[in-house]
């Protein structure tokens, strides 16, 4: 039997202000929910995989204050529409399911600012160079991704697994496991730990992003990996023009640090790459208050509508920056 556990204040959902859904280029019904301030400063939160708008919730509650802030659920997974078949799966969609967003929620002629968890950065990335999208786009936080190769860049399986060839052949079955998660219990909180989170992470936050991941259904999880095994969005990253800052947990195994580097090396406009001491891959459930600040510095930055605000030396653009753990 499961063990209960508490779940913080701060990682239960907070009610929207607004609740609708949007229809990508295909047809798929998108679940979107605005929070915050009507008519201020737009941040718009996609979600990685396996997740939903409830991982965002410790981030919204910081953002909430001050911005409107938008999130919405990929396909497939929270309360969007799954897909009927493997082919809606794709990079395509994701970067078509963003641009139906912001053509709902970002007024013609304004801007927001876009952040993106793990999968939502490569939707980013695979949105780049869309006319429809850079035109709704003041800038963006790429935070936990990777544009290409996360299968060989995994470092889940242990350092023992040295063949190149096993580990990529080892990865990709992991990733694209059809095993029901079921019922959260001590075993899985604690493999989900390891995988995906920081090892100093508190039992609260576990049990959030136990609950979150737990809910994304069996075959929506193994069709996105499917994705994510082959991905490649490098051309997409390519062709981002806007100012992009870049998050990652030094302690990430499922998009490690090195990503990072080569994200903010292929930028047009590197803002900064932000390093987490000792964060795993759910930097925003990690570190909400890290991730929601540096959010705040890019809207700040570069948001017409934003009251200017004083940011330090060290975070000025192309600097790479390490939080104190």
């Amino acid at each position: 039997m499961s063990a209960a556990v508490q779940l913080p204040a701060e990682y239960v959902p907070p009610t929207p202000v607004e609740e609708s859904s949007v229809r990508s280029a295909d047809g798929i019904r998108l679940h979107v929910e605005v929070h915050g301030q009507p008519g201020a400063p737009t941040v718009v939160l996609a979600h990685g995989w396996t997740c939903s708008t409830a991982f965002w919730a410790p981030v919204i509650r910081e953002l909430s204050a001050r911005y409107r802030v938008v999130a919405y659920d990929q396909r497939g997974h929270g309360r969007s529409e799954i897909p009927p078949s493997r082919a809606r799966y794709s990079t395509r969609a994701l970067a078509e399911d963003l641009a139906a967003v912001l053509a709902r929620t970002v007024p013609a002629g304004e801007r927001a600012v876009l952040a993106g968890h793990s999968m939502g950065g490569m939707t980013i990335m695979a949105a780049g160079g869309r006319p429809e999208v850079a035109e709704r786009t003041a800038a963006n936080v790429l935070i936990s991704t990777g544009p290409a190769e996360l299968v060989a860049e995994l470092t889940v399986l242990p350092d023992g697994v040295r063949a190149p060839g096993l580990r990529r052949f080892l990865n990709r079955q992991l990733l694209r496991s059809r095993m029901p998660l079921g019922p959260v219990t001590p075993i899985s909180r604690a493999a989900l730990k390891y995988a995906t989170m920081g090892p100093s992470s508190p039992a609260g936050q576990v049990e959030a992003t136990a609950r979150i991941v737990h809910a994304c259904p069996t075959a929506v999880r193994a069709h996105w990996a499917g994705v994510l095994g082959r991905l490649d969005v490098r051309a997409g990253l390519g062709r981002i023009t806007a100012p992009t800052a870049v998050v990652v947990g030094t302690a990430d195994r499922l998009t490690p640090p090195v990503h990072a580097h080569r994200m903010v090396a292929e930028l047009a406009d590197p803002q900064g790459l932000l390093l987490l001491p000792g964060v795993g891959h759910m930097a925003p459930l990690e570190r909400p208050v890290e991730v929601a600040a540096e959010i705040h510095r890019m809207a700040a930055a570069h948001l017409a509508a934003e009251t200017p605000v004083s940011v330090p030396a060290a975070a000025a653009s192309a600097v790479e920056r390490t939080t104190v753990a």
